[in-house]
């Protein structure tokens, strides 16, 4: 295992400048063979080894030779890391710091040093992560090829949303998370006017809308997912028909909570799945 340390700075004006991030370079990795590469989105107010840790990521990435980075938000007033994904989720609201563009350059950054395979870049987002990883897919479709979001949801203005190629989507939600519904919601329930959010499955719908899948679902196809421990399996929806082979599922844990105890294949699923779905 290697972990090699970027305080990637390019001009005064770079969305990098002062925003260091580490790679977490796979045991053999062989600059002449392009590696997939993976960026880590952490939850609003956690730190990114910490996202990391509970994820289990290199014990999964390592022997499947996968690049991957897991980089720092802003901190706000209160000293608590966001992403500035949406209105809903979780930036204060004044705050005019561009992730998007950030995340972007990330990438950039990696694949100037790294020998990166470029139809295989990806997104995998918990909570205020997965709002931003939606975000990423949103703006930047032209780079990743697929995101998982972990109890995350997308914009609730689809019109906010305009990919330029198909990108692969997973939605993994719990039916009990009450810090981001599955039936969607605002993160201020007593404000009326907070900005909202939507569910769980519109988020997934508008995606498979995105991609030209074919207008109905399928239930219960392909089969149902072992994703969090002494929890019954989780079911699938997945839309078929989408352009370029992506692939666009829903994976409702039911009675799942925001931050699960997630099974020991939970990780391992989330990143063969990706790993399934280059860009075309």
């Amino acid at each position: 295992m290697l972990a090699v340390i970027l305080a990637a700075c390019s001009g005064t004006d770079s969305p990098l400048d002062d925003r260091p991030y580490e790679v977490h370079v796979p045991p053999g990795y062989d600059e002449a063979t392009p590696a997939p590469l993976l960026i880590v989105l952490h939850g609003y107010a956690l730190e990114a080894k910490v996202q990391s840790l509970y994820l289990g990521l290199d014990a999964v990435t390592d022997p499947r030779g996968i690049l991957y980075v897991a980089p720092e938000g802003t901190k706000n007033a209160e000293g608590k890391t966001f992403w500035n994904a949406t209105a809903a989720c979780c930036a204060p609201p004044d705050s005019d710091v561009d992730d998007s563009a950030y995340l972007a350059a990330v990438i950039a950054a990696v694949q100037k040093d790294y020998a990166v395979d470029d139809r295989r870049i990806f997104v995998l987002g918990h909570s205020n992560g997965g709002f931003m990883a939606y975000r990423l897919a949103c703006d930047h479709a032209d780079l990743i090829a697929g995101i998982v979001s972990l109890e995350g949801a997308m914009n609730e203005d689809s019109s906010a949303c305009d990919p330029s190629e198909p990108v692969s989507v997973v939605e993994i939600h719990g039916t009990a998370d009450t810090v981001i519904r599955y039936e969607g919601g605002r993160n201020d329930d007593a404000d009326p006017n907070a900005p909202a959010y939507p569910s769980a499955a519109q988020s997934v719908l508008e995606w498979a809308r995105f991609n030209g899948c074919d207008d109905t679902a399928a239930p219960g196809e392909p089969p149902s997912r072992d994703l969090e421990k002494a929890m019954p399996a989780a079911t699938v929806t997945a839309y078929s028909g989408c352009r370029a082979g992506t692939a666009v599922e829903l994976w409702t844990q039911p009675d799942g909570e925001h931050v699960p105890e997630l099974s020991d294949s939970f990780t391992a699923q989330v990143i063969d799945f990706l790993l399934a779905h280059p860009k075309g």
